[in-house]
């Protein structure tokens, strides 16, 4: 017989989500101010473009690795919980590494960040995957709802609020050890408190290892990385043709259609041969499947990568100087979380009462008007003004958009069909980041008497981006997925 259920069950099973909020937000912050001491302000969105890039897909290969690892796992004290502790452990240990190397400087300072961000993707993602079974492994189902609300109350909205108040304060005022060490000591709270979930060893004998999903994972993986790579490397190549070009509202337009074209390229073709390798000639029998990807793909560039990069825009666009910056981002990022939250409250009964395709593209249009007035005029209000408006948009696309996914795929196989999309959630932060990057230093450096150019120019291209979601949306057929 299970063990009954104890009212801090909720916080014990889900408060590790709130460590690695807490510390991803952190880096959020820090991370980018580290590219930029090592590479100067001209270089600095390619060389965030490239960490972002490679630590983003390492991060997504660790995290159905260690699943599949902790799945299997018949150590004494549990399935879940060693691999929380050791990658907890092998975390802290490398964020302090990437604290010590603010003392760096130039290329060496670049690439010794590199290393160690992407040894910390994985570390970080061995204890996520874990934390992940835990609900399934020990939650019944008709209390799993309740404990996902929990969940997601600990993963997005306080988090925020602590990084805001608490840690961005300490880096905008320059005390970065303080911020660094206060996300530390978070995350190893937190999994001190989960170490109180009560697992036990695994006695069946787990089966043969199925090593089927991680190697097509692994070969998504790969080629979507090759096609934003190779797409990124393009614009940056044809952008070589506007070094003798002066005027600004060519290179805007130029720079802008080819970093749209670039991004759609990498989302659609991205996700057309990821879907193909993944399911094969059933993706011919279900094209809306893909539509959806894209869709979401391309809604998700744009939401992830106006956080991306907001550090760099606050600098440029309203002249904060450095470590400055991290204050008011942190509060747009808050600002953004708290209507998330609020309009995933109605989103659910909205959806059901007017269908998911139409609140999924609802989602779209707010989110494109969001951007324009967060880009209308430099000034810190009608910028919180438009990130508000973008979270309310996003809340309505994450509960819609799901939703519709779980129309478009068959229910015996529905795990394989979704798990594609967390390759558009990291595919996300890879897509905008490593094409847009070059593309707001090219434009920065071309116009300079204009603040902040080069961002303007990325965040409208990921407003284009939101548009396109909605375009994409219209080959989406709303229908219950079949396979008979």
């Amino acid at each position: 017989m299970s063990r009954l259920i104890r009212w801090y069950d909720y916080i014990t099973f889900n408060v590790y989500f709130f460590g690695l909020t807490t510390l991803s937000q952190t880096m959020g912050l820090l991370t980018p101010l580290l590219v930029q001491q090592f590479v100067g302000v001209s270089y600095q969105g390619t060389y965030y473009g490239n960490f972002r890039l490679f630590t983003l897909m390492v991060a997504l290969l660790a995290q159905s690795l260690m699943g599949l690892l902790s799945d299997r796992s018949t150590i004494t004290w549990g399935r879940r919980r060693p691999f929380i502790l050791v990658g907890t452990v092998i975390t802290a240990v490398l964020t302090i590494l990437i604290g010590f190397t603010a003392g760096m400087e130039g290329m060496q300072g670049f690439w010794i960040l590199l290393a160690i961000g992407l040894l910390q993707s994985v570390a970080a993602n061995t204890g996520q995957a874990a934390e992940q079974g835990i609900i399934p492994d020990l939650v019944p189902d008709e209390k799993r709802g309740r404990f996902s609300g929990v969940k997601a109350l600990l993963e997005i909205p306080l988090p925020m609020i602590v990084v805001a108040l608490l840690i961005a304060k300490q880096i905008s005022k320059g005390n970065m050890w303080v911020g660094l060490l206060v996300a530390i000591g978070v995350l190893v709270f937190t999994m001190l408190l989960t170490m109180l979930v009560p697992e036990k060893q695994l006695n069946e004998t787990p089966p043969p290892n199925n090593w089927g999903p991680f190697l097509r994972l692994f070969a998504m993986t790969g080629v979507f990385t090759l096609i934003i790579w190779g797409s990124g490397k393009l614009v940056v190549l044809v952008s070589g043709l506007l070094k003798d070009v002066t005027s600004s509202t060519t290179i805007f337009i130029f720079m802008g259609l080819l970093g749209l074209i670039g991004m759609l390229v990498a989302v659609a073709l991205g996700v057309w041969l990821s879907v193909r390798i993944s399911i094969g000639n059933k993706a011919k029998e279900n094209p809306s499947f893909t539509w959806w990807v894209i869709n979401r793909l391309a809604f998700l560039v744009g939401a992830v990568n106006l956080s991306t990069f907001a550090v760099y825009f606050f600098q440029a666009r309203l002249g904060y100087e450095k470590e400055e910056a991290a204050a008011p981002a942190s509060l747009l990022l808050l600002l953004v979380g708290a209507f998330i939250i609020i309009s995933s409250v109605p989103a659910g009964w909205l959806t059901d009462r007017f269908g998911e395709k139409r609140i999924v593209a609802i989602a779209g249009l707010v989110a494109v008007a969001g951007t324009i007035i967060a880009l209308s005029i430099p000034s810190l209000p009608v910028i919180y003004v438009g990130g508000c408006i973008i979270g309310i948009s996003a809340g309505l696309f994450y509960t819609a958009n799901w939703a519709l996914g779980t129309l478009l795929v068959p229910k015996e196989e529905a795990g394989r069909y979704l798990g594609i999309s967390n390759l558009a959630g990291a595919g996300a932060g890879a897509v905008g980041a490593y094409i847009g990057g070059p593309i707001a230093d090219f434009v920065t450096a071309k116009v300079p008497q204009v603040a902040g150019f080069g961002y303007v120019l990325i965040f409208t291209i990921y407003g284009l981006l939101f548009l396109f979601s909605v375009i994409a949306l219209t080959q989406v057929k709303e229908t219950r997925y079949s396979s008979s």
